[in-house]
């Protein structure tokens, strides 16, 4: 379909997330990730009956990771997994923020090293395009996997849990059922692959960035009003001004503001506008810059992660191995998510304090300013 969200090897991308997620757009995986998805459960298949240990795939997990799980029982030791997982708490998060999640699910397995069949590949997109949202409890990310989260939606995959599908909350597997669909019953490895991985951090990540990039615009937005109301110095915005400390951030920040300014009282030579303002004002250009310069490192470090192979194992299409990875733990994401917080927090104190240079003495629990009330009156 023409509005479908194709998922390639060149990958996908924040906009991507929130077409999915808050647009509800459908999804689809092109012609050659297909071949790779396929490529990569044809090597998972040919080690399932090998005599090596391959963690996840004929092994326990954690401290079991060295005791052989029998070739008899491994299927139904795909959904113990997944049950046994499945142990999330708290309020259900939003249906936008549970297909984010999924999209980057099945934007990692994408990529070819998760080992998924192709049945539950599509089975994925397919909850998307058929709008079934399996209820997933708040907290369930232990830093290095969001392993709660996703067994919530592995449990309805597998026909248990629940799911939200046209405004009613069912059990999995009516609501499957209610779109036409069928209980997926994993394969070797399969309860590991769809368990261990950041795709609620991810998913749930890349909109946050996309709200945050609205954020730095509105701030912008919000100073130029304040620097017009406070009758402000616009020189600390002057090109010459933000590009003597050419931080990307802080160009991009002087160009929105000196754009929002266009045609204001401001500019006007002839004004009279303050000798130098307050820092709450003139530092605007480093505080909004530092912010975008810390949203587009989060961004490229969401986008990463998206598009990266975040398995353990990992199968090693090339190689036609499977191979043990610390790719699961998503340092740089959570680095940056630690620093856009603290930048927003800097930016909402900057506007904290131009807001007391709007407020009237009036407000003063004592009023020693003789010049603050004319007649009885607060002026």
């Amino acid at each position: 379909m023409d509005d479908a969200v194709v998922i390639t090897r060149a990958g996908a991308s924040v906009e991507d997330v929130a077409r999915v997620a808050r647009d509800g757009a459908r999804v689809e995986l092109d012609g050659e990730v297909q071949a790779l998805v396929r490529r990569s459960r044809a090597i998972v298949d040919d080690h399932v009956h090998g005599e090596r240990l391959i963690y996840g795939l004929n092994t326990g997990l954690g401290h079991m990771r060295n005791e052989r799980v029998p070739l008899e029982t491994l299927k139904a030791y795909q959904e113990e997994m997944i049950i046994g997982h499945a142990g999330a708490t708290g309020e259900p998060l939003p249906d936008d923020d549970v297909r984010a999640m999924i999209f980057a699910r099945l934007a990692g397995a994408a990529r070819g090293g998760a080992g998924l069949h192709p049945d539950s590949v599509t089975l994925l997109g397919e909850l998307l395009n058929r709008r079934v949202h399996p209820v997933v409890p708040r907290q369930g990310s232990v830093g290095a996997a969001d392993l709660m989260h996703l067994a919530a939606v592995a449990m309805v995959m597998i026909g248990r849990g629940h799911a939200r599908v046209g405004g009613q909350v069912l059990p999995g597997a009516e609501a499957l059922a209610a779109v036409g669909l069928a209980p997926y019953s994993p394969l070797p490895k399969e309860g590991l692959a769809l368990l261990s991985a950041n795709a609620a951090s991810i998913g749930l990540g890349a909109l946050v960035v996309r709200q945050a990039e609205v954020v730095a615009t509105l701030a912008d937005l919000a100073g130029a009003l304040s620097l017009e109301s406070y009758n402000g110095n616009p020189s600390p915005w002057r090109e010459d001004a933000v590009r003597a400390k050419p931080f990307a951030g802080q160009v991009a920040a002087g160009a929105s503001m000196r754009a929002i300014l266009e045609g204001s009282y401001l500019l006007d030579p002839a004004s009279v506008v303050s000798v130098q303002d307050p820092l709450s004002f003139r530092v605007m250009p480093q505080v909004h810059g530092a912010l975008r310069d810390q949203l587009a490192f989060t961004r490229h470090a969401v986008e990463v992660e998206l598009n990266s192979i975040g398995d353990n194992p990992m199968v090693c299409v090339e190689a036609a191995e499977l191979i043990s990875t610390g790719n699961f733990h998503p340092m740089t994401m959570a680095l940056g998510f630690d620093a856009l917080r603290v930048g927003i927090g800097h930016v909402g104190l900057l506007s904290e304090r131009r807001m007391q240079k709007g407020l009237s003495a009036w407000f003063a629990a004592r009023n020693t300013s003789e010049d603050a009330v004319v007649d009885g009156r607060p002026t």
